[in-house]
């Protein structure tokens, strides 16, 4: 029983300077990696080629630390161009694109306006039915009054109404062959009885040259009594 006390005691003591002893080589590992990697001065370290090739070593790994993290810097710095390149032609092609989508939504838009705006002149253009008039004496001395108005003619439908009753009874044929202007050869005819040389001389553009047209005849008469009378409707016998 005593002898496996003693054994237990001996134990203990030789693990407690184990201990110590582990420590100290730690230590010892401790300073001399320390040593190594930190760089001596000509104060520190005077004599032994180990501390010589320990700061040629540090200075190497220093310097190939120092290349590496040059080499990655200028890496870096060629992929920042790069890429601020690439961005910045993506921005000119993404704004010419939008410019260009501009210029044809504008061209649409004009189109479409353009469009809208023939559509409304057609609208606005639309032709007017010529105006008719009835083939009767009704008729013609409205159509001679719509030509008369738009020359400066004066005239009304009685004054026109009433010398064609007098002098043809309304027949666009008629003929005088018995007065002075028929011995004279140039009978008057129509419906306002005119001679061929005053219809000639009065005549209106834009009616027949046909003395016997009614519409040509009125109005040709009507032009002659306001150049000698100042109106047809001052005509109240032959003129």
């Amino acid at each position: 029983m005593p002898k496996n006390i003693l054994t237990r005691a001996y134990s203990r003591t030789l693990t407690k300077q184990h201990k110590i002893a582990i420590a100290g080589v730690a230590a010892l590992g401790t300073a001399a990696l320390a040593f190594t990697t930190v760089p001596g001065n000509d104060h520190t370290v005077t004599t032994g080629a180990p501390a010589a090739s320990a700061q040629v070593a540090s200075s190497t790994a220093l310097k190939n630390v120092k290349g590496t993290v040059t080499d990655q810097l200028a890496g870096q710095t060629v992929k920042l161009d790069t890429y601020a390149a690439q961005k910045k032609a993506a921005d000119a092609a993404a704004k010419q694109k939008a410019t260009a989508e501009a210029a044809k939504k504008a061209d649409r838009q004009r189109a479409v306006q353009a469009a809208a705006n023939r559509s409304a002149q057609r609208v606005d253009m639309q032709p007017v039915a010529a105006k008719t008039y009835a083939n009767n004496l009704d008729g013609w001395i409205r159509q001679s009054l719509d030509i008369m108005k738009s020359k400066g003619i004066p005239g009304s439908y009685h004054g026109l109404h009433k010398n064609i009753m007098r002098e043809s009874s309304g027949n666009p044929m008629a003929i005088n062959n018995w007065d002075v202007n028929a011995i004279n050869g140039i009978p008057s005819k129509g419906l306002l009885q005119v001679i061929p040389p005053t219809f000639k001389a009065y005549h209106v553009a834009g009616t027949s040259w046909n003395i016997y047209d009614p519409v040509a005849n009125i109005t040709a008469a009507a032009n002659y009594a306001a150049d000698r009378y100042g109106t047809i409707d001052n005509v109240n016998s032959a003129y």
